[in-house]
This record gives C-alpha cells, sequence and structure tokens, in this order.
C-alpha cells in the first residue's frame, strides 16, 4: 500500500464526527395577565358620589381632559359614564362637529345622564346602553375611548374590548384612568384600584399597546393605548 493511501486511510479513521445541531430553542410562552377578580359595578343608587365637590381636587377632570388634546369634530365614548360627570365636560371640547356617546349598564343611570344633558342645553351627547359585553357602540366610529374608574369593574372585559375595538376609528386611542394599586396611600379599596403593570398585561392580551402614561394627577393613573399594528 502506498504511502498516500495509508495517510487517507488514518484521516478517515481519525476525523471527528460532526457536532450534532444544538436543539432550537423552545419559543417563550404568551405572558398571560394574571386572573383578578372585576369590582362591583357601582349603582346608580350611589350617583350622588359622582358629583361629589371633592372631585374637583381629588381626580382633576378638567386636566386629565386637557392632557388628551381632544378637539373640536372628534367622537368620544365616555365609557361607564354614570350620570355624565366626564361627558359634559366633554362636549364643549368636541362641538357641534363632534359626539359624544355616553355609556352605561343601567337605564336608570342613563335616565340621570339625560336629565344633566337636557338641562345643560346639550346636544352632541348621546346616552348608549352597553352591556356586560358589548359596548352599543356603532361600528369603526370612536376617535378616542374613555374610561374614568371603570376598567376594573368591567365583568367580561375580554368580550368588552373585543367589542370597542370593533367600535374604533383608525388610529383610535383608548384611555384608562385608575386609581393607583402601587400607592398604598391612596385611599380607595383594593379592589377599586390596579397597577400599571396590571393594565398593559390585560390590553396586551385585549390587542392593545401603551403609547402614553401620565402621573400628574393626585391619586390616579392616566394610560393611553392604541390597538396593537403587526410588526
Amino acid at each position: 500500500m502506498s504511502r498516500l493511501a495509508v495517510f487517507l486511510l488514518l484521516f478517515a479513521c481519525t476525523r471527528p464526527e460532526p457536532a450534532a445541531e444544538a436543539p432550537a430553542p423552545t419559543p417563550a410562552p404568551p405572558i398571560l395577565a394574571p386572573a383578578r377578580t372585576p369590582a362591583p359595578a357601582m349603582s346608580y343608587l350611589g350617583a350622588d358620589w359622582l358629583t361629589r365637590p371633592e372631585r374637583l381636587v381629588e381626580e382633576q377632570p378638567d386636566a386629565m381632559l386637557d392632557a388628551l388634546r381632544i378637539t373640536s369634530g372628534m367622537r368620544v365614548a365616555d365609557i361607564g359614564a354614570g350620570v355624565g360627570y366626564h361627558a359634559l365636560r366633554i362636549a364643549p371640547r368636541v362641538g357641534s362637529a363632534g359626539r359624544v356617546y355616553a355609556t352605561d349598564l343601567q337605564p336608570e343611570m342613563l335616565e340621570l345622564l339625560r336629565a344633566r344633558v337636557d338641562a345643560a342645553g346639550l346636544t352632541n351627547v348621546e346616552a348608549v346602553r352597553s352591556s356586560d359585553s358589548s359596548t352599543g357602540l356603532p361600528d369603526a366610529t370612536i376617535d378616542l375611548a374613555l374610561f374614568v374608574d371603570v376598567y376594573h369593574e368591567l365583568a367580561d372585559p375580554a368580550a368588552f374590548m373585543r367589542d370597542l375595538r370593533r367600535a374604533l376609528a383608525p388610529r383610535a386611542r383608548v384611555v384608562l384612568v385608575e386609581f393607583r394599586g402601587e400607592d398604598p396611600e391612596v385611599p380607595i379599596k383594593e379592589e377599586h384600584k390596579m397597577t400599571v403593570d396590571q393594565v398593559d398585561a390585560e390590553l396586551g392580551t385585549h390587542g392593545f399597546e401603551r403609547s402614553e402614561r401620565h402621573d400628574f394627577l393626585p391619586w390616579q393613573h392616566l394610560l393611553v393605548y392604541r390597538v396593537r399594528q403587526p410588526n
């Protein structure tokens, strides 16, 4: 056997086996929002609490609305509007070219709302009956949906937010104002508070992502979301 043949035979016998390919990494499981028991919705029998004078200092409703940059002609949904505490403040901001859809679960609350709208002489506020799973809003209409101390009371948030997406106009904003769950000094029952992480996680499961965060209010977070766009 020639020297070359011996060399090739030895090389073939001693050549290391190719390394096995590493297994593909297991994809991380989706981040799910922790289970949360919704708080009970406020009854119309407690409607006077919605217009208490202290609310002007505790919640600063006009400063909150200023931060949302509501302009003439916008179509705004005040979700869980109650007696219209915010809806009546929004109406002059959207003007005669705009519209405020003030929604609530309780027909009694909507009657109180209509009475206040009539007393104020407003013609651009529409009372809308909602349900646990439906907003009652028209398709592809809403430029801004506002939940003030309301989201944590939704009995079926997944169904409700799914229906809200149907009602949103392109590039609409969804705004949640919630008492700060991170702050034990906020004098509100724990079931009526939410942390930013909680809201982000839940809204994420509903297809939204946060675009703004404001923490200038004394006791509440002001969080702005948009529908998550595909990459």
